[in-house]
């Protein structure tokens, strides 16, 4: 199984795990790390801390990591999550 890890800024920790469940996955768990598999891959987020940008400007940071079976389906999986959590600013 190949896994990787990645961190993302300003988006609530439900979002993120809503986005898994759109991509066709099932919550298995209710506690970090929250977990949830789909028939090829699995998705968790692992953990959430603040970070401090400056001494008023603090952000959530959440690390979540997906697992998948082939190179190419962690590829697509991340593909389609990232485009779910873009943003555009104004």
């Amino acid at each position: 199984m190949l896994v990787k890890e990645l961190e993302f800024r300003g988006i609530r920790k439900e979002h993120l795990g809503m986005y898994f469940e759109e991509l066709g996955a099932e919550k298995v768990t209710d506690f970090f790390p929250y977990t949830y598999s789909a028939e090829c891959w699995t998705g968790q987020i692992l953990s959430e801390e603040i970070i401090s940008i400056t001494s008023t400007f603090k952000v959530n940071a959440v690390f979540v990591r997906f697992c998948a079976e082939s190179t190419s389906a962690l590829e697509e999986l991340i593909k389609k999550y990232r485009y779910k959590t873009s943003r555009v600013g104004g």
